[in-house]
């Protein structure tokens, strides 16, 4: 599967939390620190990402932008306790934080009521919506959020009641002559399609919500480096070896990798 001419720019990811949606005592929850063409950028804050950060000794304005995929808590909850710490590390860079539009009003409003006032910051806190399609320029990637169907069930079901749009995710980045497509959470292997006409020189991949052969199904014959799966669930977690081998058989010449908390990827 090769995929298209890349430059030498220097890219990677630092996996924070790898895991999925359920109570981990190994496993911190979805969290990724890319840095591609100079830029630092985080998608989602699980827990406990302030404190895996900080024990990294990480410096507070390295990060250019954060990005949420959507508002589940396992790649929302530490958004929180991430800020509370941007302050108190001494961030003087201003930030801007794209999120799913519906949550920003809440949001501001449970900040002030968890103390987290403006006036407190050393920097501006901004929040911009993320939009269907529409790219959205961060230092010198382009970032294009995808919409997919992993609140679709979610939506069906509660939608009448509850007066939300149920938005949830993808994103396409490109920039330093490099190509990622970052999952988020899925509804189906099929909502990656229209990340993937392209080439890509590294996938992060979820596999928590449908089956390892339905997944590597969609890919095969995709123009793709590397893959990483990722938020794989704990009973696939259970047979990862024969998962792997698996990969192997369906995707053969692609590089696969099922990261750990703390593994950093390059590409």
């Amino acid at each position: 599967m090769p995929a298209g001419k890349t430059s030498a720019t220097p890219a990677s990811v630092l996996c924070l939390g790898t895991g999925d949606g359920w109570p981990n005592g190994e496993r911190n929850h979805s969290s990724y620190l890319y840095e591609i063409s100079g830029t630092c950028l985080l998608i989602d804050c699980g827990e406990s990402v302030c404190r895996t950060l900080t024990v990294r000794k990480f410096d507070w304005n390295r990060i250019d932008a954060i990005l949420i995929s959507h508002t589940h808590s396992d790649h929302f909850a530490g958004l929180f306790m991430l800020i509370q710490g941007l302050w108190l590390g001494g961030r003087s860079r201003d930030l801007t934080i794209h999120l799913p539009g519906h949550v920003i009003k809440p949001l501001k409003e449970l900040l002030k009521h968890v103390y987290l006032f403006d006036e407190l910051f050393g920097f501006k806190l901004q929040f911009a919506p993320l939009r269907n399609g529409v790219p959205t320029k961060v230092g010198k990637l382009r970032i294009q959020p995808m919409l997919n169907s992993h609140l679709d069930g979610l939506k069906k079901s509660f939608q009448r009641k509850y007066k939300l749009p149920f938005e949830s995710f993808s994103f396409a980045i490109n920039g330093g002559g490099k190509r990622v497509v970052h999952s988020a959470d899925l509804g189906s292997p099929e909502d990656l399609k229209p990340l993937l006409k392209k080439p890509v020189d590294l996938l992060m991949c979820e596999l928590a919500h449908f089956e390892p052969e339905k997944l590597f199904t969609e890919l095969a014959e995709r123009s793709i480096r590397q893959a990483a799966f990722i938020h794989v669930s704990r009973s696939n977690r259970k047979r990862l070896a024969a998962i792997k081998k698996l990969a192997g058989k369906q995707l053969p010449g692609l590089t696969t990798r099922f990261p750990n908390d703390g593994d950093r990827l390059t590409f």
